[in-house]
């Protein structure tokens, strides 16, 4: 019996939990401040996949569905811009505002 890929169970999850939607929202943009753009990336590919596909996303910011799929995708290299104007429209469709938060680090975190 072959096993489903991971990114489907996710996206099946995502399509029916608007809770954990803004929970994946969240935590990418965490990966993206920990530098961690790879992580993030795929978090937003599921996320667009799973709530509006590439097509809704391109209506919203006025980017073909091909150059959004493309710099979401695994060797997808985005304009800082452009990333962040998906951000942005991510934020508005989910009705949240991401605010960075400043705290000090530990010294084990640190390490």
């Amino acid at each position: 019996m072959p096993t489903r890929d991971v990114s489907e169970t996710i996206q099946a999850r995502l399509k029916r939990d608007p809770e954990l939607c803004r929970l994946t929202l969240r935590s990418a943009l965490e990966e993206l401040l920990d530098g961690e753009v790879e992580v993030a990336k795929a978090m937003l590919r599921d996320y667009v996949i799973a709530r509006m596909g590439y097509v809704g996303l391109g209506t919203l910011t006025g980017k073909t569905p091909q150059s959004l799929a493309r710099m979401l995708g695994r060797t997808g290299n985005p304009q800082t811009r452009n990333l962040f104007e998906v951000i942005r429209v991510l934020q508005e469709h989910e009705g949240v505002r991401a605010k960075v938060r400043f705290t000090k680090r530990t010294v084990k975190e640190a390490a």
